[in-house]
């Protein structure tokens, strides 16, 4: 069935509200593999009988591909039609999270994991476009606010998912059905997409201009960003040092290239010109330094509640429940709520995210064992209320400015930031961690203390950045009304 084309003088596509559960779904499963398979990899390691340095590349390779295909499948997306690319990059995610979850051995699995990663990284900038596209006004702020949404409940619930369909199962397998899963549900949005998702007029018509050079700049660049930091559990944070130089040249060389492709009047992978887009510089740094302090927790508990006191992984998952419950709660409404409060509901969101961060780690240094999970939940609760307050909000601060025909690209650009920072972070607090550990004569409770303030720390950095940016737009506004 072909899609609806917009109706000329209509506020958004009659069918945009379907498009975006649709997309949602899709961006669900793509960021949920992200997490969720932290909990499988000691039924992997035992399952096919490999170290847990490498189990570990079956999260890391994942990350890997997904942040490089992030801005170049968007440009493709502006180039060749949303559509288009969103149907062929959910097909692949579905094709290969089979692939992955029938790899017979380690090396075949690691492969799939790499090609699942590109298919996730080719379906995520997708949804930006689609809603810069198909919505306008107060409604696009709302869509926004639902990616955002998605963006945290599905890092946040990825290990309670991954617990439960490890639990239910059980067995030597188990692990495959954390990838066997996508399929069912892939297919179901494969359908209703092809049925919901509408074709812009004119979609993958004329000649489109994909700047090759730009692209490789870009995905060497980011390659050697995020290399050290998925490598850090085996080696160490300093032994990659040499790439991140790299990675500074490769990303300079990256910006001079883009200028001199504009100044030719030709398209450039990601426009130098987003830079001087209302929101989309300041969102952008927000979103790194956030998802920095914001995914190395999820490893921190998991690893305190687990090795430290021995909880399963379902009942581990269960224990960080209130904070993913206080991130969708509060992402949905201040989806609602950014077209009005702006910024400010960034920096109340990390107010409150700082005071549950602090409390848990403070609880946590002097509770553990039983009561350590319920002693917790309070504080956890606060820390995901902000969150959500933060996550939700930006994207839509970041994007809502950016013009159509570059919102695939620039919300690539946001995720790849994001998943920079996910990395990183990772590999900062789980670092962080183990040095406490190791130091304190395997005190747990002190490990996941000191790291969670840690991450207080860049939450507090992330604060200090909302904060200028806030100021800097309540002064533009009083300028404009003097």
């Amino acid at each position: 069935m072909s899609a609806t084309r917009e109706a000329p003088g209509t506020t958004g596509h009659p069918l945009r509200w379907r498009t975006l559960g649709v997309s949602q779904l899709a961006a669900f499963m793509a960021l949920l593999d992200v997490s969720i398979v932290n909990v499988a990899l000691p039924s992997i390691e035992r399952g096919l009988g490999v170290s847990a340095a490498t189990a570990q590349w079956v999260v890391s390779g994942y990350a890997l591909s997904f942040g490089l295909a992030l801005v170049p499948a968007g440009r493709l997306g502006d180039a060749l039609g949303r559509r288009r690319m969103f149907l062929i990059a959910l097909a692949a995610f579905v094709l290969t999270s089979a692939l992955t979850g029938a790899a017979p051995t380690i090396g075949l699995l690691i492969a799939a994991r790499l090609l699942q990663g590109v298919a996730g990284g080719m379906l995520l900038p997708q949804n930006s476009g689609l809603i810069q596209e198909l919505f306008q006004g107060a409604e696009r702020g709302r869509a926004f606010g639902i990616l955002g949404a998605t963006v945290g409940v599905a890092t946040a619930t990825g290990p309670v998912v991954g617990g439960l369909i490890i639990t239910l199962i059980a067995g030597p397998d188990a692990w495959r059905w954390v990838f066997y899963v996508n399929v069912p549900i892939g297919v179901v949005a494969l359908v209703l997409a092809a049925r919901w998702v509408p074709a812009r007029s004119g979609d993958g018509r004329g000649r489109t201009h994909l700047d090759l050079i730009g692209s490789l700049l870009l995905g060497a660049g980011v390659l050697c960003l995020l290399l050290p930091a998925v490598d850090a559990e085996s080696n160490g944070l300093g032994q990659d040092w040499w790439l991140l130089v790299a990675a500074v040249g490769l990303l300079a060389a990256f910006a001079r290239w883009e200028l001199s492709v504009v100044r030719r009047g030709r398209q450039p992978v990601l426009d130098p010109r987003l830079a001087h887009t209302s929101g989309f510089a300041a969102g952008s740094l927000i979103g790194l330094v956030y998802f920095i302090g914001f995914t190395g927790i999820w490893l921190v508990l998991a690893l305190f509640f687990q090795d430290g006191f021995g909880y399963s992984p379902l009942r581990s998952g269960l224990a960080v429940t209130p904070f993913a419950i206080g991130i969708a709660v509060s992402a949905a409404i201040a989806g609602r709520l950014v077209s009005r409060f702006g910024r400010v509901l960034t920096v109340a969101g990390l107010i409150a995210t700082v005071a549950g961060l602090v409390s848990t780690a403070l609880v946590l240094r002097h509770v553990g064992g039983e009561t350590a999970a319920w002693a917790a939940a309070g504080p956890l609760l606060v820390a995901g209320l902000g969150g959500g307050m933060v996550t939700s909000p930006n994207v839509t601060l970041t994007l809502q400015h950016v013009p159509v025909d570059m919102a695939g690209a620039a919300g690539g650009a946001l995720q790849t930031a994001q998943r920079i920072g996910s990395a990183i972070g990772t590999a900062v607090l789980a670092t962080i961690f183990y040095r406490v550990l190791m130091s304190s004569a395997h005190n747990y409770s002190r490990a996941a203390s000191d790291a969670l303030l840690s991450a207080s720390a860049l939450m507090v950095l992330t604060l200090l950045i909302a904060t200028i940016d806030l100021l800097k737009h309540v002064g533009a506004s009083s300028g404009n009304e003097g």
